[in-house]
């Protein structure tokens, strides 16, 4: 997970899902404020110009994925919104599902 403090609280810019077999799965927004999923690498960070660095870090409990680390998922869907065209993902595990979103251009994780 990247997380990144823009005057405010640390919140993740994007996190990569790692499985059993250590393949990696990225989640984070686009340009165009959308979701994008794709099997990436974790990076190492990168600089933001006036807006500091990003850090690729472990997870901790700044977000809802902390609740469910080792465990499997169980079933990933996708869920439309009609009048936005946006796409957000929620992911299902024993324990309760995490959803992935965007508002704003800003990465979004909920549990439920």
């Amino acid at each position: 997970m990247a997380p990144v403090r823009l005057g405010g609280p640390v919140r993740p810019v994007g996190l990569w899902l790692i499985d059993s077999e250590q393949v990696s799965t990225h989640v984070t927004t686009g340009s165009d404020w959308c979701l994008i999923v794709k099997r990436s690498a974790p990076c190492a960070g990168y600089g933001m110009a006036k807006l500091g660095r990003v850090e690729a870090a472990p997870i901790r409990s700044e977000t809802p994925f902390a609740d469910h680390l080792g465990e499997t998922m169980r079933a990933v869907s996708e869920e439309r919104d009609p009048g936005t065209g946006r796409i957000a993902l929620e992911i299902t595990f024993d324990s309760g599902r995490v959803r992935c979103g965007t508002w704003s251009g800003d990465l979004c994780l909920s549990s439920t």
